[in-house]
Formats: structure tokens, sequence, C-alpha cells
């Protein structure tokens, strides 16, 4: 008798996490059949992203293969885009992937006796007009990398003996945390470029960042928080626009709710969140507004104890009313309470396992100028911190990020060559 299949869709932080569990506990035991499913070929953290549009981290280096890492790690990957669930018949449905005209690979079906759906989340344009077509986007790496040869051509023009006095016209709507820090990685772009044969100045680079709130940072609570952000963002020359919610984007053009018109020679739209619209009813599983697949606390989804749901993609009911929150730690947790439960299915036990949110804290880091932030949130509130000891504490996220999917030797490896990286290869990707 073959073992039970478990699936898992979405490599990110939460996926990457449930499919590694499993399959060191399972998969390499022969207790199960574990499946990877991602339409990238190499997972790269999502909180990084940033760095990898403006060139300061490469992702040649800090992306990590998943078909190497199933391999040592006991699950299967399976590359491929989520169009469907068929719950009748337990399989998901995967689009075909195209070389342009060309179809490398069918459109294909992966049966499950259990399925994990961790696809996250994507920045979510309220249906206004022209942001498609004239914004870009930063919910995955190829969409980053497009940003990187965006603002590569753009500062091309620099690489000339004459100064020239015209400026790049950037604007980012969504001053949220991945707004903001990309602000900052744009005006630390300009600064290493000096480095590298590039004519250029401070002020060679107009960033604008628009929130329709009444603040910066509206989801961090303690004020002292957004105004070290919004004060540090203006010391590096970056003009914040709030109150005024974009009404329309055109070629060129950013329009606000007042009229006024920003030029943009690259709009970066970090707006809003919701899951992705392929879940929107998806085989007739409960959804919220936003996409996001209704589950109860031990993460089963309401209509189907066979299929589970984690982190952004996921609506998950707490015990004072209200939703976890989508945030990267919140997909982190719900992914090791979800591997307990699943092995407890396997083993014949109830999956009782339930999620509650407890906010650890959010850290805001603003390139090499300054990291802030709230540790600790539920402890009344929690602890501000910022400079020296948040920065080392934003750092230590991704390290235990690389323990967790590396292991420790591994892990300890990974982190000893990133380190090595930043002292031998430029401070920014050129090419």
């Amino acid at each position: 008798m073959s073992p039970p299949r478990i699936v898992v869709v979405g490599g990110g932080a939460g996926g990457i996490g449930v499919a590694t569990r499993l399959g060191r506990h399972l998969g390499r035991k022969g207790k199960a059949d574990v499946v990877l499913v991602d339409m990238a070929e190499a997972h790269v953290w999502k909180p990084l992203l940033h760095e990898a549009a403006t060139g300061s981290l490469d992702t040649g280096i800090e992306a990590m293969s998943y078909r190497g890492h199933a391999r040592i790690n006991g699950y299967r990957f399976q590359q491929g885009t989520l169009v469907d669930i068929d719950r009748g018949r337990r399989h998901v449905e995967l689009a075909p992937i195209l070389d342009g005209d060309q179809e490398l690979l069918p459109a294909r079906q992966i049966g499950y006796d259990y399925l994990v759906i961790a696809v996250g989340s994507v920045a979510d344009d309220f249906g206004i007009p022209g942001v498609q077509q004239n914004c870009r986007f930063l919910d995955t790496t190829s969409q980053a990398l497009d940003i990187q040869r965006s603002l590569r051509k753009h500062f091309l023009r620099y690489a000339r003996d004459e100064r020239l006095e015209e400026k790049i016209k950037v604007v980012i709507i969504g001053a949220g945390s991945t707004g903001a820090e990309m602000a900052a990685e744009m005006a630390n772009a300009v600064h290493q470029l000096k480095g590298y044969g590039f004519n250029v100045h401070a002020g060679m680079l107009s960033i604008t960042l628009v929130e329709a709130k009444s603040d910066i940072l509206p989801d961090v609570h303690r004020p002292a928080i957004r105004e070290s952000v919004a004060g540090q963002l203006r010391e590096m020359g970056i003009t914040i626009r709030t109150g005024q919610g974009v009404v329309q984007a055109e070629p060129g053009r950013i329009i606000l709710a007042d009229g006024s018109v920003l030029e943009a020679d690259l709009a970066l739209w970090a707006a809003g969140i919701k899951a992705p619209d392929v879940l929107a009813d998806i085989g007739g599983l409960e959804t919220t507004s936003s996409n996001q697949v209704l589950v109860r606390p031990n993460a089963q989804t309401t209509q189907d104890d066979r299929i589970f749901a984690i982190g952004d993609c996921c609506a998950c009911p707490q015990p004072d009313g209200s939703l976890a929150p989508p945030r990267g730690q919140v997909a982190r947790q719900m992914g090791h309470m979800v591997v307990r439960n699943l092995i407890d299915i396997l083993e014949g036990r109830e999956p009782r396992r339930e999620y509650v949110y407890r906010d650890l804290g959010s850290l805001v880091n603003l390139s090499r100028f300054h990291t802030v932030g709230n540790l600790f949130s539920f402890l009344g509130g929690g602890i501000m911190v910022e400079g020296r000891l948040a920065r080392f504490t934003y750092h230590s996220l991704y390290r235990r990020h690389l323990l967790e999917v590396y292991g420790l030797i591994r892990g300890s490896l990974m982190m000893a060559v990133r380190s090595l990286s930043h002292f031998l290869r430029p401070s920014l990707k050129l090419h």
C-alpha cells in the first residue's frame, strides 16, 4: 500500500517550512509522499525582495533551488501554478508551463490525500484604473528582477563623463513596511553607484512615497516608530504624501484624489494586500472578499477536513473574534502547527492544536540608514528598539529562516557564505 500523499502548494516561508518538516519527519521514513508545488524554480525569502529589486541582494547567491532542497529533505518538487482544486477526485490542477508560444510542460493534475494551501498574498490594486498596466509590483522574485532591470536601464544614462541634471522620477504607492523599505533601498542604490563609474549625485533620484491613509506605516500602532521612519526617509530626500489615494495610473503619470499629478519614470505598487485571485471560491471552499480561504482554528478549511491553509492566504479566527493578521510570523507559526496536526492525523489522532496569534513585534529596516521596530508586542505593547539592536534582530530573523530551511550545519554554512559574499562581491548587482 502506497503512503498517503501530502501536497503543499506555495514555496514561500510558510510552505517551504511545512514541506521541509514533513519531508524530514515523514518523507524520509516512507510514512508519507510529500510534494511541494510552486510556480518558481527557487525560493527567495520574500522580505528581501526589495533588496533584490535594487540589486543590493544577488538572487544568484541567495536563491535556494527547490529541486536540490527537496532531494536532501525527503520531499518531491513539482513546478507549476495552481489553477483549480477538484475536491471530489482529490487532486490539484496546474497550468501548463510556457516559454513564449512553446509548451514546456502540459497542464497537470496531482492527486493528494491531504493538501496544504500556502500561496501567500499579493498587492491589491483595488480595481483602480490603469494600475495593472502602468505600475510594477513586488510580489515575486521575477517581478523584483524586472524592477532591477528597469532601474539599471535608467541608471545607465548616468554612465558618462558629463553630469546630467535630469532626475529619475520614482513613485511608490503604499507606505507600509514594503514601500518604506523599498524607498530607502533606492536611495542607498544611488549612493552605491558613485563607486561604479556613474556620474551620479544625491538629487538624481526623485522618490515620492504615497499613502492613502493619514500616516505612513498605518498598521504600526506605536507613533514613535512611524515618526522615526518618516524622519529618516525625509533625511534621505524622499517626499512623503499622505492622506491622498491614487485614483488612476497612466503611462508616466500617477493621478491622486485631489487631482494632482505625479510624473513617474517608474511607478511601484506596494499598497493593500489580498490572497491571489485564483483562490476566489476555489474548489467550492469558503473564501472572503479578499480571496482568503476560511479555516478553523486548527487550519482545516471549513468545507473540507483534508485541506489546510496557512498564512496570508487564509482567514483564521481568533478567540477574540478577530482574524489572524497577514504577517510572516503567522505563516511560520501556523506552518509549525499544521505539521504537528498532520502527523497526529496520520498516527490516528485528532488534529487538536489550534492557532492563537501572539504578536512578537515587527521591524522596519531602512537599508544601511536606520532600523526601528517593536519587539514582544503581546507584552503590554512591547518594547521599542532601534539602531544596532534593531538591525541585529532584523538580520537574525533571516538567519533563523536559513537554519530552519537548511538545518543547523548547512544553515550555518549558508550564513558564512552570505557574509563572505558581501565582502567579495560588489555592493550592487549591475548585470
